[in-house]
């Protein structure tokens, strides 16, 4: 999938929705956090956020406490997880 392509997300009725994807802010670089996939090649990995979220936290305290991080990343993290988790394979950005 190219950064500016739509994603197909399936809706509540069985087919499916083109949104536009974020997934370009999701990268993987072998000096940053070992590979693992950030937020931006920043040194936010996608699993602790999703931790951050999965304990409760809100959008707006996890941007309060990390302050180089926007809305958008977060909802970044949010779909790669979604697709991860589902039947599509993702490459983050730079691990090809």
């Amino acid at each position: 999938m190219t950064p500016s392509s739509g994603a197909r997300l399936p809706s509540l009725c069985g087919g499916t929705v083109m949104a536009m994807s974020r997934l370009q802010r999701i990268t993987s670089e072998a000096d940053v956090c070992h590979g693992q996939p950030t937020v931006r090649g920043l040194r936010y990995p996608v699993q602790m956020l999703l931790e951050l979220l999965g304990s409760g936290m809100t959008f707006e305290e996890v941007l309060g406490d990390h302050s180089d991080l926007e809305h958008e990343d977060l909802l970044a993290v949010l779909e790669f997880a979604a697709l991860t988790v589902g039947d599509q394979r993702v490459v983050p950005l730079g691990a090809a």
